[in-house]
């Protein structure tokens, strides 16, 4: 049988070889371009920026040059030089620049923030191996000059509380213009950029420094909207702010019991929800979040951290928003927030990215499909057409 297979394939003609071959080349490099570059175009130009008002007495006109376009995403871990294998470094930091740059050339986004844990190990690379990931995060995440890129610090990017060092927080800050307590104000709404891991509580020397940052900015905001508690006199010398109540952006979500209450098809596991979280590690403590919610009274609350998406509402009407991670490392389904945001009001729409589980079952089919093509080609497998046409041959000679 293989015998006389091999011979029939020896005794087609070359061209008809050729162009068998030619169309194997273009059906496989279809299908790669398919799931490496072109699926990103077909999900992504699905999602839609949310519509927002601008409030009662904001005309429409005004609420459309006001409206701040956002993206928000989370948790990207890069890998680095000790646990990271390359072939997982290529695919997973392939497929979120592919995400990344179709967001950007379909979105055009005014702003993007990253809320954090950009890197896998940054809080215990070597210089070189630092470098090395920001260069690699440089060339995944660069944008124009129209779109502002705005990065939080995480635990991975500064290690833990217990590992988190001045030498490690200046490296990061000088690399991404980010320190706690920075106040970005774009288009009169006022972000306020919280570094929760030094939000500890136990006066080291990092700690301090961001929580003053954090209470002097607190003062200015508060000064800015008049608050009743905040004198003429105490305000007299203090730099007005615009109006708008802040948004918080931080890695780490204020503290929650668990994730029990959590819906959604991108919230945790069933397994998982119901773990109890440790505070300074799986949250802020009560303490830290009780603290950030005094100084600040923000509107919205944007988190990461825990690679699943949440909704809360604090104080029964303060809304924080846990962002899934970005990773396909972490998730079968990431995705990214979009943000219509005014100094008023806000609007907020999730855009998933491809399924990994989906674009493994086109490979697989795929796959198949190709193996039927050749056996069938090497006469090994008798084509559909030819069997059914035997069929009826017999039939009628009978």
């Amino acid at each position: 049988m293989l015998s006389s297979s091999s011979s029939a394939v020896k005794n087609l003609p070359l061209r008809r070889r050729l162009c068998f071959l030619l169309k194997l080349v273009c059906f496989v490099s279809s299908v790669l371009i398919f799931c490496e570059l072109l699926i990103y175009y077909v999900v992504i130009f699905q999602c839609r920026w949310p519509n927002v008002k601008g409030g009662a007495h904001v005309s429409e006109k005004e609420t459309s040059a006001s409206v701040l376009k956002a993206i928000i995403l989370a948790d990207t871990h890069l890998l680095g030089e000790i646990k990271g294998h390359w072939l997982d470094k290529l695919r997973r930091e392939w497929q979120m620049e592919r995400s990344f740059q179709t967001a950007l050339w379909l979105l055009q986004p005014d702003i993007v923030f990253i809320l954090g844990d950009v890197f896998d190990e940054g809080k215990w690379s070597s210089p070189q191996a630092w470098a090395d990931d920001v260069r690699r995060f440089q060339k995944m995440f660069k944008h124009s000059a129209f779109t502002e890129l705005v990065v939080i610090a995480g635990n991975h990017d500064i290690g833990f509380h217990y590992e988190m060092t001045t030498y490690k927080v200046n490296r990061f800050e000088k690399v991404f213009n980010f320190t706690s307590g920075k106040l970005i104000t774009r288009k009169g709404i006022n972000f306020v950029l919280v570094n929760s891991v030094a939000m500890e509580g136990d006066g080291c020397a990092v700690c301090r420094t961001s929580e003053a940052k954090l209470a002097a900015l607190s003062h200015k905001l508060n000064c800015s909207q008049q608050k009743p508690n905040h004198s003429n006199k105490r305000c007299s010398d203090v730099e007005k702010l615009p109006a708008s109540e802040p948004i918080l952006l931080q890695h780490y979500p204020l503290y929650r019991k668990s994730d029990a209450e959590c819906t959604g098809e991108d919230s945790a596991p069933p397994e998982e929800k119901n773990i109890p979280f440790k505070e300074k590690y799986d949250v802020l403590s009560q303490e830290a979040s009780q603290k950030l919610l005094w100084w600040f009274q923000p509107r919205l609350i944007l988190s990461g951290h825990t690679h699943s998406a949440c909704e809360v509402l604090h104080a029964g009407r303060i809304p924080e928003i846990s962002v899934p991670s970005f990773s396909w490392r972490n998730r079968n389904n990431p995705s990214f927030i979009m943000g219509s945001i005014t100094p008023t009001d806000f609007s907020l729409q999730k855009c998933f990215l491809p399924f990994e589980s989906r674009v493994f079952t086109i490979y697989c089919a795929a796959g198949a499909l190709l193996v039927i093509l050749v056996l069938a080609h090497v006469q090994l497998l008798t084509p559909p057409f030819y069997f059914a046409q035997r069929l009826i041959s017999k039939h009628k000679a009978v």
